[in-house]
């Protein structure tokens, strides 16, 4: 393992703080009391979820786009009133960097996209909100890192699970040892997509199922272990072939952690599954579904009930990463934990590749 590999490991576990901790607020000359978010990227998660939510946020708001389409941009500036000089494209988005309105950049890209235009953000001194999955490879987060490090900006990762209430108990349940050690994890991700010649059927984009829901079970079973994986097993599976040539349908794998707690997880592209079951030493715990823009719920052995409620999983997110900027305090997703999902994507790629038991070093 390299130097920066190791260097980055410790860091990511906890064993430095050069990069998770909170850095001077040096791009305010006066705090401000909300941020400017623009989003890059103007598809389905943009147009449907995070615009609506950022009506919602307290912390943050709608300041600006970048959008390769003319028509989108006419209709979102007038639906959202957004200023001409906050309306950029890909080709000047760089001047980004001469804008005071705009504080935070939301990529909102392919992943193949999400490195380019994260160290492009950082570079232009803006704070990056990077969707899942973090990139293609843990050495474009390493890029993806450094770049904020070397810039002095922050960096997050659109997990919005881990802010979410119901998710935040089961946390609570490992750190607390409610029920004991975990010992079992079952947990899966899923749904069936019926498009036949998108991005998300070419892996070279950040497509297949691993990519795109695969990192919902895999940051499951790293949050509620606490642990990171030291073997992965993994298989990859389509009963589409025609259409999954270039990317996987659908992938199992398994995770072993130090502690002897086994995953078994699944995720898929052509079928739906969205549950997490925990056991442990003294009881259970649940959570189905587990991921849903339409809530959370689950329950306990000991008959408590996980159904706490939020107005909107995504202004939860950002109104969390907007504060912890405005606050100047770390993270709750910083771009370490996109990277230690990443090391273990490529470890199951690899294993469902070769068809042998993966050891992480």
């Amino acid at each position: 393992m390299s130097h920066r590999r190791t260097f980055l490991k410790q860091i990511a576990l906890g064993s430095a703080a050069l990069v998770t901790s909170g850095f001077p607020n040096i791009l305010f000359k006066k705090k401000k009391e909300r941020l400017g978010v623009a989003l890059v990227g103007l598809g389905y998660y943009s147009t449907d979820l995070l615009a609506p939510a950022l009506q919602l946020t307290q912390h943050c708001y709608l300041a600006g786009i970048v959008t390769g389409s003319p028509e989108k941009a006419a209709r979102w500036q007038k639906q959202y009133g957004l200023r001409d000089k906050n309306i950029y494209d890909y080709s000047n988005f760089d001047r980004i960097a001469d804008n005071p309105d705009i504080d935070v950049v939301y990529v909102v890209l392919p992943p193949s996209m999400h490195r380019e235009y994260t160290v492009r953000a950082a570079n232009a001194g803006k704070h990056v909100w990077c969707e899942k999955p973090m990139a293609l490879t843990v050495a474009e987060c390493d890029d993806m890192i450094e770049a904020c490090a070397v810039n002095r900006v922050k960096l997050a990762i659109g997990y919005r699970m881990q802010h979410e209430p119901n998710t935040r108990q089961i946390i609570d349940y490992r750190r607390n040892q409610t029920f004991g050690k975990v010992k079992l994890i079952s947990v899966a991700a899923g749904y069936f997509d019926p498009r036949t010649d998108h991005w998300k059927q070419n892996r070279a984009m950040g497509g297949g199922a691993m990519f795109d829901m695969g990192v919902y079970p895999l940051n499951a079973a790293r949050y509620v272990t606490g642990e990171e994986p030291i073997a992965v097993v993994a298989q990859e599976k389509t009963t589409r072939p025609e259409i999954y040539t270039r990317a996987d349908e659908t992938t199992l794998f398994q995770l072993e952690f130090p502690s002897g707690a086994l995953a078994n997880c699944a995720t898929s592209l052509g079928m739906s599954m969205n549950y997490l079951y925990v056991t442990a030493e003294r009881g259970w715990y649940k959570l189905e579904p587990f991921q849903s823009y339409s809530g959370i719920q689950g329950s306990a052995s000991d008959g408590t009930l996980l159904n706490q409620k939020i107005p909107n999983q995504q202004a939860r997110q950002m109104d969390d990463d907007a504060r912890a900027i405005l606050d100047d305090t770390p993270l709750l997703v910083p771009g370490e934990e996109g990277w230690l999902d990443i090391r273990v994507v490529e470890a199951i790629h690899l294993s469902a590749k070769e068809g042998r038991r993966v050891l992480m070093d």
